[in-house]
C-alpha cells in the first residue's frame, strides 16, 4: 500500500501540466493572436533589439519554446507582428467602400481614415519607424507584405481614375505618389508629435489641435489632386 501511494504522487503534477499544454495548443490561432498582440506592444515600445521574448512569454502565459514553435525565432515573431499590423490596416481600409462614393468624397474618406488610424494606433507608427531604422531588412523577408499593400494602391488608382474621367481630378498623377503623400502627412503627426510640440510650444495632442490638423491634411491632399 505505501509503495503504491508513493509512486502515484509524482503523476499528479505531470497530468496537470499535460492538461495545461493541451489547453494552450488546442486553439493555436487564439494563442498566436495573443502572442502577436503582446509582441506588438513590446516591439513598438522597445524596438527589435530591446524586446524580450521572456517578457512576451510571461505576459501571454506561454513559453519561449511555444513562441519559437509558432514563429521560429525572435526575428520571425517580429516579422509576423509587422505583417499583422499592415494586414489589420488594409482589412479596415477594404471596408471603406470607396467605390460607392463620388471621387472627391472617397478621397476625403480615405485620408481621414488614414489620419485616424495612425492617431489611434500609435504602436503601428512606432513599428514602421523601427523597421525603417533597420533599413527594411526584416520586412524584405516577408512573403506576404507586397500582396498586403496591393489593394491600397488599387483603391487609390480606381478612385483617382474615376475622378480624372469625371473632370474632378487633374490627370498625370501617380497613385503611388498620392499614397506616399497621404502617408507622409498623416504619419508625421504621430512620429514627430513630441519634438514638434516641444520646439514650437504647441499642444498638438489636444482634441482641438488633432481635429484641426486632420482637416488641414484632408484639404491639402484634395487640393493637390483636384483639377
Amino acid at each position: 500500500m505505501n509503495q503504491s501511494v508513493h509512486s502515484a504522487r509524482p503523476a499528479k503534477p505531470v497530468a496537470k501540466t499535460a492538461v495545461r499544454e493541451t489547453t494552450r495548443t488546442n486553439d493555436p490561432a487564439r494563442t498566436m493572436a495573443g502572442i502577436l498582440e503582446v509582441a506588438t506592444v513590446e516591439f513598438a515600445s522597445k524596438g527589435l533589439s530591446g524586446a524580450r521574448i521572456d517578457e512576451i512569454a510571461a505576459a501571454t502565459r506561454t513559453s519561449k519554446r511555444m513562441i519559437y514553435y509558432y514563429f521560429g525565432s525572435k526575428e520571425g515573431l517580429y516579422i509576423a507582428v509587422l505583417e499583422e499590423a499592415y494586414r489589420r490596416m488594409r482589412s479596415i481600409e477594404a471596408e471603406l467602400h470607396l467605390e460607392d462614393l463620388p471621387p472627391e468624397e472617397a478621397l476625403r474618406r480615405l485620408v481621414g481614415f488614414t489620419f485616424d488610424h495612425h492617431h489611434d494606433n500609435q504602436d503601428y507608427i512606432r513599428l514602421v519607424m523601427t523597421e525603417n531604422m533597420e533599413r527594411g531588412a526584416y520586412l524584405a523577408q516577408s512573403k506576404s507584405i507586397q500582396q498586403l499593400n496591393v489593394p491600397a494602391i488599387q483603391a487609390i488608382r480606381k478612385l483617382y481614375d474615376r475622378g480624372v474621367a469625371s473632370g474632378v481630378f487633374r490627370p498625370g498623377l501617380d497613385p503611388i505618389d498620392i499614397h506616399a503623400s497621404i502617408s507622409a502627412l498623416t504619419f508625421f503627426n504621430v512620429s514627430n508629435q513630441h519634438t514638434f510640440g516641444l520646439i514650437f510650444k504647441q499642444d498638438a495632442r489636444s482634441p482641438q489641435a488633432v481635429a484641426a490638423r486632420r482637416e488641414s491634411v484632408i484639404e491639402m491632399v484634395v487640393r493637390f489632386v483636384r483639377a
